[in-house]
């Protein structure tokens, strides 16, 4: 009789779900999965809530394999060499392998005021305080929303259609990944919403009040109501248990997702670095990379060689209200290019992907291995940076050695 491998999946987003249900193929491997929240979080839908369309929620079991154990709790530590996390209520939980996939929220915003005075909107919690606070202000009292990345300007534009006077803050440029054609249509659809979109670099908050918002030229704007979708963290659990990770806090990988420090820890998701070279946060970067994270302990587990990482993007899908979006097609790897779907055909779209997220989870959950999408080819431009940096790295080194030489 095969030994029974215990893993467990830090995470019940994107990426820790599909690595759950995906890993459920084996008989011998039990599957644990952490997650202090007790539904499955639509966090594509959180602008939505704000606004009061959706709930951005889904029963876990429409979404996870009957097979998985759920332990609604919070992980404190990992310690790698006695192969255990500890909880929150004060448990420890060995494994076999680890599943790392704890996600990412806001950044700390180090702008003066911002933290006190204004609203996050990155995880369920924040746009369930944020909720009330938009309800409860005045019709007519002025929203900011800090940020022009995708998370702000669909806030901006559902709220916009609810009747609110809506000021969007860029700081820089009106979604920065479109196109300038896909750029142009979101402009024009919030400008038809009423919304005051500011960009340039003069468009940079540097002070947050209890009664205004300051920009970088001087400018106020009155603060009835500041939503911040600027910036970008992850939990800091790898730092603290001692684990290798990059800049902001993600835990370091080889292309095959495995941890630099521990063939049993794995990562997927936007916690994830692998080579150093992490992919754009998204659900259509973190669902791929919790099932090649899964096929990389399944891997191990039947003593094979895992596949390295090849991901594709097809673009990005922005809801402008609940009557027009748009989906910005893309190159494989990654860049916008010319082609858009826009107006109600773009929401209906958004929509449609939006619903199919949860679908793949759902098909993944009935029939573990089902899903594909993480092995269609995203084509040699990652394999060139990887190879370019390997290349500055040799030379770098080869610098260094002769310094110490000379």
């Amino acid at each position: 009789m095969s030994e029974n491998t215990d893993v467990i999946v830090i995470g019940g987003g994107y990426a820790g779900v599909m690595a759950a249900n995906r890993l459920t193929q084996r008989a011998d491997v039990s599957v644990t999965l952490i997650n202090p929240r007790p539904a499955f979080v639509e966090r594509i839908r959180l602008h939505q809530l704000v606004g009061g369309t959706h709930d951005a929620v889904v029963a876990y079991d429409k979404v996870l394999a009957a097979g998985v154990r759920r332990v609604a709790d919070t992980v404190t530590g990992i310690d790698a060499a006695e192969r255990g996390v500890t909880l929150a209520s004060g448990g420890t939980l060995r494994y076999d392998y680890l599943v790392y996939a704890v996600g990412s929220g806001s950044a700390d915003p180090r702008v003066p005021g911002a933290a006190e005075f204004a609203h996050p909107i990155a995880t369920l919690e924040d746009a369930q305080r944020l909720r009330p606070v938009v309800d409860a202000a005045p019709s007519t009292a002025p929203v900011t929303v800090v940020g022009a990345g995708p998370t702000g300007i669909e806030t901006a534009a559902e709220l916009a259609e609810t009747g609110r006077s809506v000021t969007l803050v860029c700081g820089g440029t009106l979604g920065p990944y479109l196109h300038p054609r896909g750029r142009r249509s979101v402009a024009g659809r919030l400008a038809a919403l009423g919304v005051n979109v500011l960009e340039g670099p003069d468009a940079r908050v540097t002070a947050v009040t209890r009664d205004a918002v300051r920009l970088g030229d001087g400018r106020e704007l009155p603060n009835g109501v500041t939503i911040w979708t600027a910036g970008f963290g992850v939990p800091d659990l790898a730092a603290r248990s001692g684990l290798s990770t990059d800049a902001l806090g993600r835990l370091l990988t080889d292309e095959t997702l495995t941890s630099v420090d521990d063939p049993r820890i794995v990562a997927a998701g936007d916690s994830a670095a692998p080579s150093d070279l992490p992919l754009r946060m998204s659900c259509q970067a973190a669902m791929p990379l919790g099932a090649r994270a899964a096929d990389t302990v399944l891997s191990r587990i039947a003593g094979e060689r895992p596949s390295p990482l090849n991901q594709v993007f097809a673009g990005q899908c922005i809801s402008l209200g609940r009557r027009a979006g748009i989906f910005q097609f893309a190159h494989r790897y990654d860049v916008a290019v010319w082609f858009h779907i826009a107006g109600r055909p773009g929401a209906r779209l958004k929509e449609f992907i939006c619903n199919g997220i949860v679908g793949h989870l759902a098909d993944e959950a009935r029939k573990p291995g089902s899903y594909r999408l993480h092995r269609v080819s995203g084509g040699a431009r990652r394999r060139l940076l990887l190879e370019s940096r390997r290349g500055e790295n040799r030379r770098g080194e080869n610098r260094a050695t002769a310094d110490r030489s000379a």
